[in-house]
């Protein structure tokens, strides 16, 4: 299995504290397998079923060590770099809580580019989806998220990063984390660090 068993594998909870460590890959089993992707394709995700609340969707990676086995690294610290993020359709004043503005509503499949000048080798690859349709309060939103293990061929030589922690990378407060419904929000910031394009 290339994706990692969640721990809402039966269920359909998310993670609503940033500073839990579930927020690495919500994990419940390692993984058995990896997937072959060359550096400049795609990787999809495909849920089990559509996303179901408006919000960002964005992909992390972490390289893993060369001397790590892949099935059971714990990606603690900081390894994370930012990869892809389909976020808020903007620029046309308030922002609204449908497709026309969350791109990857309703969805049931998703696709990031890989960097073209990543480094080849095995990662993990972190897809997460923020729910933010109870995020009025602080704690409010629902980050919904897992592991997938890859091996990047035909890579470069860039340097991903900024590099990022899980948890750490985000703070309860961050403004990505929040939705007002009034006043209506007229634009949006995902938390994180920038999306590394190499």
């Amino acid at each position: 299995m290339t994706v990692r068993q969640t721990k809402n594998f039966q269920d359909n909870h998310g993670v609503t504290s940033v500073t839990s460590p579930d927020m690495r890959c919500f994990q419940n089993k390692a993984g058995s397998g990896t997937a072959t992707v060359a550096a400049g394709d795609t990787l999809g995700f495909v849920a089990a079923a559509s996303i179901s609340h408006f919000g960002p969707v964005q992909l992390y990676m972490a390289k893993v060590p060369d001397n790590a086995d892949i099935n059971t690294w714990d990606p603690a610290g900081n390894v994370w770099f930012k990869a892809g993020s389909i976020s808020a359709v903007q620029g046309n004043g308030a922002l609204t809580s449908d497709e026309k503005t969350w791109p990857a509503y309703k969805k049931s499949t998703v696709e990031f580019q890989i960097p073209k000048n990543v480094p080849s080798g095995k990662y993990l690859a972190r897809v997460e989806s923020i729910a933010l349709h109870q995020a009025q309060n602080v704690g409010g939103a629902q980050i919904y998220l897992s592991c997938a293990q890859i091996e990047v061929t035909g890579g470069g030589n860039g340097k991903p990063g900024p590099l990022v922690a899980f948890p750490g990378a985000y703070q309860a407060n961050d403004p990505g984390l929040l939705w007002s419904y009034y006043p209506v929000a007229t634009s949006y910031k995902a938390p994180g660090p920038p999306v590394w394009t190499g």
